[in-house]
């Protein structure tokens, strides 16, 4: 663990295993945090705040700049380990280190632009004066399934604004967090203004985050059901809460679309990290006039991609985080299939040959799919890929937004008319059209519903971390 500077066991000498997905080989040993740990992680924090939040933010800002330099630097250290913990593809692992630094260079620029403004009164003699400072303490949980740079799109726009924190990585994989709070105490962060804490069982940590009275925020990216306690307790707290959540994103393809574009495109999204990812398509609304070419280009897509350990060349779809997510996966095909999908390509875990040891599925497109099965209805965080075929483009969108969740959704359409009103009418925080990579560090990521409160990146990103303070001026 990270604390006030020094790198620490737990108090209780506790510790866990780490462990490669691919192979099930135990890769390190970490301390074992609970809540005392936690408790002297925000004792740092809230003793360093007072002096890190009235920095310049051009200090800050060349802090930032400089840990931006060293990721790009250890860029392909950091991949491999990514690789090693996390078990996505080698080549996806260096694409998420660039989107990771990415972050961090955004939010070094955006630093120095934090600014207030004068505004008028109905008085000739007052004026009034609004400026925007650090909110305070910041607890922050993150994800496994993109274990870098969800940590530096929270991170980066905290330390611009002059914020202290406090991190609970992801059990799964606590040695990129490590890596990453390598790099920012190596650029210059002073002691106390990051602190880490790892933990097996992040329960007792939650519970300090969302308790203590001087964390001034909360923030967590994870699953909906875990968000939805966070952001209970820490509401009794009055703790300012942004929370990044679970998704169920549609992916349309409209009658005028090229559907070998579209197929293209699905298969790209939504085999990336092995389907891990909360804006991943999961319901693929085809109609019926594109179906035949858009299953037909995807069957071929599919049946190319070679799944196994991500440090092997070659290699498109790595493992699942867990034994636990394998059978989720597996559960839901199984349902699907029972309620009368047909299993195009896949369909079944793999667990020979290098996959013996690890945690994989195959890459499976399911047809035939109908609302009444389970893939239709809840995210699967995994590598399968649902085809509805539908018959009427008044009626898609409805579908579309018949769930609780609302993150991600794709449009692939033609016609600027179609595009428009998809765009306006999805209930959705991030709507790609004819695009499936419509994020950056520049805009504003997150969701609607079920999906979350808040946005991270962008100007957005920013606001987050920052209370806005007005002073009334007399003149007389």
């Amino acid at each position: 663990m990270f604390i006030n500077g020094t790198w620490t066991a737990a108090l209780s000498g506790n510790t866990f295993a780490v462990l490669n997905p691919a192979t099930g080989e135990h890769i390190a040993t970490v301390a074992d945090g609970a809540a005392a740990d936690a408790t002297a992680a925000i004792d740092a924090a809230h003793a360093a705040f007072g002096a890190w939040s009235t920095t310049t933010a051009f200090s800050r800002a060349d802090i930032l700049m400089r840990a931006w330099q060293l990721m790009n630097e250890r860029a392909d250290e950091l991949a491999d380990l990514m690789t090693t913990e996390q078990g996505k593809p080698l080549r996806a692992a260096r694409f998420e280190v660039g989107y990771a630094a990415d972050f961090v260079r955004w939010f070094a620029e955006e630093a120095r632009r934090i600014s207030g403004q004068w505004l008028p009164s109905n008085r000739a003699d007052q004026r009034f004066l609004t400026t925007r400072q650090a909110v305070g303490v910041v607890a922050m949980v993150t994800p496994w399934n993109y274990p870098i740079s969800m940590l530096t799109r929270k991170m980066a726009p905290a330390l611009a604004a002059g914020c202290t924190l406090v991190l609970k990585p992801a059990e799964a994989t606590p040695l990129c967090a490590k890596a990453v709070f390598e790099i920012f105490a190596e650029a210059g962060v002073p002691d106390g203004v990051i602190n880490m804490v790892t933990a097996e069982d992040p329960v007792p940590i939650g519970d300090v985050f969302t308790s203590d009275s001087r964390v001034s925020k909360l923030t967590f990216t994870g699953s909906t059901a875990v968000g939805r306690v966070l952001a209970a307790k820490a509401g009794s707290s009055l703790q300012r809460v942004s929370v990044e959540l679970g998704g169920h994103a549609p992916f349309i393809v409209y009658p005028d679309a090229d559907p070998e574009s579209a197929a293209k495109g699905a298969a790209a999204l939504k085999f990336l990290n092995s389907g891990q990812a909360c804006i991943s398509p999961n319901r693929l609304y085809v109609h019926r006039d594109a179906a035949d070419a858009f299953i037909g280009t995807l069957t071929t897509r599919i049946s190319r991609l070679v799944t196994g350990n991500g440090m092997h060349d070659g290699v498109g779809v790595g493992p699942l985080v867990s034994d636990a997510a394998v059978a989720k996966v597996e559960a839901q095909v199984d349902d699907a299939r029972a309620r009368g999908a047909h299993v195009a390509v896949g369909g079944h875990r793999l667990d020979d040959g290098e996959c013996a040891n690890g945690f994989f599925y195959a890459p499976t497109l399911l047809t035939s799919v109908t609302p009444e099965m389970t893939v239709y209805r809840e995210e699967t965080f995994g590598p399968v890929a649902p085809v509805v075929i539908y018959d009427d483009v008044d009626e898609v969108l409805a579908l579309a937004n018949d769930t609780h969740y609302g993150l991600a959704a794709y449009v692939y359409t033609e016609n600027l008319k179609t595009a428009i009103n998809a765009f306006e009418t999805l209930r959705f925080g991030i709507i790609g059209i004819n695009d499936v990579n419509p994020t950056s560090a520049s805009v504003p990521f997150g969701g609607m519903g079920d999906s979350g409160l808040g946005r991270e990146g962008g100007l957005e990103g920013l606001d987050e971390y920052l209370e806005t303070k007005t002073a009334g001026i007399s003149l007389r």
